[in-house]
């Protein structure tokens, strides 16, 4: 199993921060953003992972984890996304990193202490989202559940003005090579780009879309409210207290 981390985008929600450096190495406590995803995958016991990255500071990156050996990595490699155009879009690029693998996928803002590798090592094909409940669904991704099998998704709403129910699809997801070609008949939506509640809809359809909730802590940190939060969470758990 190989890694990607979706660091790319301006951070534009957090500006004037994002002037000086990328959204993904601003500080959550006492360690950059980034940090936070390659823990995640490497307590998973993922180790090989490309970084996905664009805009003007993008050789910020390697000056903060040079080749990744102190945070556990084998081997980390670098895409560089041009513009925007959406998750997948920037998912695209890692096609000939991949080399036919499954992979697991993590935005560069997200933070979590839950332990995926249960859902790594038993992951065989198809597609799995990692699901968390959340005071604020409407920001996020939405799974719809059967109304008869609570178990089972029917269907998943990006940003929906009426959420289904209060969990939200976190930017955490395992692909099987598919993905790539999935992406490729994708069309943009109505704000302009590729989505990737289509890519999951799309293996949902398919019958090939599994789901895990994550147990623990999870937040983005693309907003000044959760990046707060973000922050807190792990300056309490660093320092031994009561999360």
């Amino acid at each position: 199993m190989k890694g990607i981390i979706l660091a790319g985008g301006l951070g534009t929600r957090l500006m004037p921060l994002t002037a000086v450096t990328n959204k993904h190495l601003l500080p959550i406590y006492d360690q950059p953003m980034i940090f936070y995803p390659i823990q995640t995958l490497v307590q998973a016991g993922v180790t090989e992972v490309m970084i996905v990255t664009g805009g003007p500071y993008a050789g910020h990156f390697l000056r903060t984890l040079k080749n990744g050996k102190e945070l556990g990595l084998k081997h980390l490699e670098f895409a560089f996304q041009e513009g925007a155009g959406g998750i997948p879009v920037a998912l695209s690029l890692a096609e000939d990193f991949a080399d036919g693998e499954p992979v697991t996928v993590i935005l560069g803002d997200n933070t979590t202490d839950a332990n995926i590798a249960q859902a790594v090592n038993g992951f065989d094909k198809g597609a799995m989202v990692f699901l968390k409940k959340v005071s604020d669904p409407k920001r996020f991704g939405v799974p719809e559940f059967d109304k008869k099998d609570k178990k089972k998704i029917v269907k998943i709403e990006e940003k929906p003005v009426h959420p289904q129910s209060d969990y939200a699809v976190t930017g955490l997801y395992i692909y099987d090579g598919e993905v790539f070609n999935i992406i490729k008949t994708l069309k943009p939506s109505k704000r302009g780009e590729l989505e990737i509640t289509d890519v999951n809809n799309c293996y949902l359809r398919q019958n090939q879309l599994r789901w895990f909730e994550l147990d623990g802590f999870w937040s983005d940190a693309g907003t000044f409210q959760s990046l707060s939060l973000s922050g807190q969470f792990w300056a309490r758990k660093k320092q031994g207290k009561s999360a």
